[in-house]
């Protein structure tokens, strides 16, 4: 199945893209997306920055157990900081 995955702030910047698309087998989650995109896309992200990931699918937060489906949108921030 094919998800629409949405980078944003220094993703974004480290990708130098904000989307992709990524291919899962069905059924897949959220963390068997994040497998996949640990192991391509943002392979070169740090390892401590990618395991605080915000992730939003179809503009939800959702968990790393969240169920995603063909066509679903996930979006992923990175962690904040600021005063």
């Amino acid at each position: 199945m094919k998800i629409k995955v949405l980078y944003f702030a220094s993703l974004r910047e480290a990708r130098g893209a904000d989307s992709d698309s990524a291919e899962l087998p069905a059924p897949a989650t959220v963390a068997d997306l994040l497998k996949t995109l640990r192991a391509g896309p943002l392979s070169e992200i740090e390892e401590s920055l990618f395991s605080s990931l915000l992730v939003a699918v179809n503009q939800t937060v959702s968990s790393a157990e969240q169920v995603i489906v063909e066509g679903d949108e996930v979006a992923l921030f990175p962690p904040m900081t600021g005063g």
